[in-house]
């Protein structure tokens, strides 16, 4: 921490330093889906704005897609956990009302000898991650740094019951390197909160993995929650003079608008709505032209809107060219994977950036709006780094998550009976003990943690699926992964991944 005239100060630049994401291997098509359910043809597709949705067996539960995570930036990184000094969980996937995920991904850190890590889990619905976010970002920024990283992870199984909420599923785990001179920075003084006592959604029934739901009001929740921290927001950037020299912040000042997202409808609708506050906070005869033909909304109310299809129509059209640019490359992963809840606007993030030219991040502000259910939501902004040299951290970034899009090839199309049936076993079985799983370990992705056993005290074991070499004829032997062969018969003849006998009680350091 740097010491100036015998007083501390900040760290500079803190924020993200690098991400990884996992998502699990399965997934049902949505527009087979609307054939199962017997449902209007787009209804998923169109209607929601879904292509894909990811979904665990058994074999996977909240610790394992953390422990897979977290093992996976790490070894990016070619960190020691020695090098970590706080990790935080955000995730509203509940195992077990006392203990942590947190506890659980220590197991992670035992070869190092590292058991000096702050932080536990934080919970509320889907902002569990942006308030881990915000706790490791402050610890960096604290007294009580002592110069590590900190790490958050966010993770959560999202699965709903048969109905009409069930195509809004989604399961998945977000991992963030946190420290200081990142290529990613909060900015400081700049986000706004609002939070609020609702039912919209919730999980009472600690004995199932599914929500209760209110439809209507989550939608009502979080175009209010989407309002107010959109307006706080505005507050704090003209009182910081962050405008371009204008009087009125506007969705113009942002290169990006990344949004929790539920399902990817919602979102094209959420950024008309920012539209639409723009034009109801900002008037003059010089914004005629900009707002020609919407002049009849201009004495409405927000609190009266949220419902208002001609008003939804108007500024979702007025925002189409912005939500192109602004928007919708974030919605790679939420448009495959689904709703990871936690996670979900994190990889909307990692979507956006690995869908862009290195060229295009270059000192870019990006707004990220968090919202949770119950409810708890936030909006910030994230400075990119002006440094795109060859080297830079921004670079090595950008470049790790050019893969994305080929490990969303890679996974497995299942049907949707058999993904009925995989989630009725996941609801019949869900606390029971003791049980063995019995999804097919060969169906995970390599080196993905999965549930061994639990136990009749309800205690879990985890494995981790190994690959092993490939080995070519002639003798000549080469370390292959398996998702990266060049040769198809070389994968199909030579390379075999099976599950290796590690326990994570057995101490040994993963690999």
């Amino acid at each position: 921490m740097n010491n100036q005239n015998g007083h501390h100060s900040w760290p500079e630049k803190v924020g993200i330093i690098d991400v990884e994401i996992y998502f699990p291997s399965f997934y049902v098509d949505q527009n087979e889906l609307e054939n199962h359910d017997n449902v209007s043809k787009g209804k998923y597709t169109i209607g929601l704005g879904q292509s894909k949705m990811g979904f665990c067996s058994d074999r996977e539960d909240i610790n394992s897609l953390c422990l897979t995570v977290v093992e996976q930036l790490m070894q990016k990184r070619g960190l020691s956990y020695s090098q970590i000094g706080r990790l935080e969980v955000g995730t509203e996937t509940i195992i077990d009302k006392s203990k942590s995920v947190k506890t659980v991904l220590m197991e992670l850190f035992k070869e190092s000898g590292n058991h000096d890590v702050e932080g536990v889990d934080s919970t509320n619905a889907c902002y569990g991650g942006t308030a881990a976010l915000f706790n490791s970002v402050a610890w960096v920024e604290s007294s009580a740094w002592d110069g590590r990283y900190a790490l958050v992870v966010a993770g959560d199984i999202a699965v709903y019951a048969e109905g009409n909420a069930r195509p809004t599923g989604g399961a998945g785990a977000i991992a963030m390197l946190i420290g200081p001179n990142a290529p990613i920075v909060l900015e400081r003084g700049l986000r706004s909160t609002y939070m609020e006592h609702v039912y919209d959604f919730y999980k009472p029934n600690l004995m199932s993995e599914y929500p209760t739901v209110d439809g209507k009001l989550s939608v009502q929740s979080y175009a209010k929650a989407l309002d107010k921290c959109y307006d706080g927001f505005c507050r704090k950037a003209e009182k910081l003079h962050k405008t371009k020299g204008k009087k009125c912040f506007t969705l113009k000042d942002l290169d990006a608008m990344l949004f929790h997202t539920p399902y990817c409808k919602l979102v094209q609708k959420s950024l008309g709505r920012l539209a639409f506050n723009d034009f109801l906070r900002n008037s003059g005869s010089e914004l005629e032209d900009q707002y020609r033909g919407l002049e009849m909304y201009r004495d409405l109310k927000l609190e009266d809107t949220y419902f208002n299809k001609e008003v939804e129509k108007a500024f979702v059209d007025h925002s189409r060219t912005m939500f192109e640019k602004m928007t919708k490359p974030s919605l790679l992963i939420a448009k495959e994977v689904g709703n990871m809840y936690t996670p979900s606007l994190y990889a909307c993030l990692v979507s956006y950036i690995a869908s862009q030219s290195i060229e295009a991040l270059q000192g870019i502000r990006v707004g990220m709006f968090s919202y949770g259910s119950g409810l708890a939501a936030t909006l910030f902004s994230l400075r990119f780094s002006d440094d795109i040299s060859k080297g830079s951290p921004l670079r090595a970034l950008h470049d790790s998550l050019q893969s994305i899009k080929h490990r969303l090839a890679s996974r497995m199309e299942v049907s949707p009976k058999r993904f009925t049936e995989i989630l009725k076993l996941r609801d019949n079985t869900h606390h029971q003990a003791p049980y063995t799983p019995i999804g097919k370990i060969e169906d995970l992705f390599p080196n993905t943690w999965y549930l061994e056993h639990v136990d009749e005290k309800h205690r879990r074991s985890y494995l981790q699926k190994k690959e092993t070499p490939c080995i070519q004829r002639n003798g000549c032997i080469t370390k292959m992964n398996v998702m990266n062969c060049e040769s198809t018969k070389v994968a199909e003849d030579f390379c075999k991944v099976s599950a290796t006998p590690i326990r994570l009680s057995e101490s040994v350091q993963p690999v």
